[in-house]
């Protein structure tokens, strides 16, 4: 048994606090896989029912059809809208144009 300093046994509270730093009982999470094409037309046949956004990796942000910075830079890919929101990518602040 295990005491503190102030005489209390704390067999119980260490093996918990191992369990949660272990992450024992911790969810499986998996993120869907970010599949990147050169060109539109690509990413568009590999996702029919889904609109498609150009994913800036540097910035980490997508943009829209339409926005001004939609297909610039040499940094970014075509992918499918629901793989970047999956892949916890975030939206452009900037607005269409």
């Amino acid at each position: 048994m295990l005491r503190s300093r102030f005489g209390k046994r704390t067999r119980g509270l260490a093996l918990a606090s191992a369990g949660i730093v272990l992450g024992a009982g911790a969810p499986k999470v998996s993120a869907t896989p970010l599949t990147p094409f050169r060109y539109e037309a690509q990413a568009q046949r590999h996702c029919p029912g889904d609109k498609v956004v150009w994913l800036d990796f540097r910035k980490g942000v997508y943009y829209r059809k339409g926005q001004k910075l939609y297909a610039q830079g040499f940094d970014g890919s075509f992918v499918c809208l629901s793989e970047a929101r999956d892949s916890l990518y975030r939206s452009s602040p900037l607005g269409l144009r």
